[in-house]
């Protein structure tokens, strides 16, 4: 059994595919690039698919919080897919990261969509609020002696809610430890600076996915981006949470397929669900 972990900050994987839209799929907080795995034979079917694991994934999680800078260490990924990633997939703070990389490299001149090659936007499950003041002491309680709740929810979504609660609630405070009050500042300081984003420069067409049942990232956070964002949709996915790759795979799937296709003026795959088929909440 191959024990090696990876201690490497950023390491990008070709998962499958070899023709078709390249995608990069990015995972969040104390989570890995297992949380594609519901999802990569769908997506491989019909894109170029590449997964990323980042400085704050389960293995390292206890170092991330050091890492100077967390958007040049996404930088690297998204430098890291061959010809570059057209469509790139980041989940939760991961979501968040991309955006303040693409703002900051905005504001210094640069063209980071073009930079980078990206054509399109999926961002899926994200932290946002556009306005400072909706941030109160109750949200910051709510966010820090509620974290671990966050992380329990990647383990029922995981398990499919096959670990009995006792041990869950167990797991999801060890893995909240190990992030630690440092990694929580780093997450929390990206949230809070979501308000100063300059979201009208982001200008590829977006795709902003949201659980319906989602604790952690609201789905009313998810409608207000894609409002923010100058060319994007958002689209809640019924009966699932944080983790709706897990929860509702196939929905998921079919969600981003129709979204790349119809962004890059591709036929869809033969059978494939439409998007118009979700519930769109504008």
């Amino acid at each position: 059994m191959n024990t090696h972990v990876d201690l490497r900050p950023v390491a990008v994987e070709h998962r499958g595919g070899s023709s078709g839209p390249r995608l990069l799929l990015l995972h969040g907080l104390a989570a890995n690039d297992s949380v594609w795995e519901r999802v990569l034979p769908e997506l491989s079917t019909w894109g170029q698919v590449w997964t990323a694991r980042l400085p704050w994934r389960t293995e390292t999680i206890a170092d991330w919080s050091e890492q100077p800078n967390l958007r040049g260490w996404l930088g690297k990924a998204l430098e890291a897919v061959p010809g570059g990633a057209e469509v790139v997939v980041a989940h939760s703070m991961a979501a968040n990261v991309l955006l303040d990389l693409l703002d900051q490299k905005n504001r210094g001149g640069v063209d980071s969509l073009r930079q980078y090659g990206i054509r399109g936007l999926v961002l899926v499950s994200p932290f946002y609020r556009g306005k400072a003041e909706e941030f109160d002491w109750d949200t910051i309680s709510y966010y820090l002696n509620d974290f671990h709740l966050i992380m329990e929810e990647g383990i029922r979504a995981h398990s499919g809610g096959r670990v009995p609660d006792d041990v869950q609630q167990a797991m999801g405070e060890r893995v909240r430890d190990r992030v630690g009050p440092h990694g929580w500042l780093r997450f929390f300081d990206l949230y809070l600076r979501t308000p100063a984003l300059q979201t009208g420069r982001i200008t590829a067409p977006a795709l902003v996915l949201a659980g319906e049942n989602d604790f952690a990232a609201r789905p009313e956070e998810a409608v207000a981006l894609a409002k923010a964002l100058p060319d994007a949709a958002c689209h809640v996915l019924p009966g699932s949470g944080h983790f709706p790759m897990l929860d509702t795979a196939g929905e998921f799937a079919a969600a981003v397929s129709s979204f790349v296709h119809s962004t890059m003026g591709l036929t869809p795959p033969s059978g494939a669900a439409l998007l118009n088929a979700l519930e769109p909440h504008a």
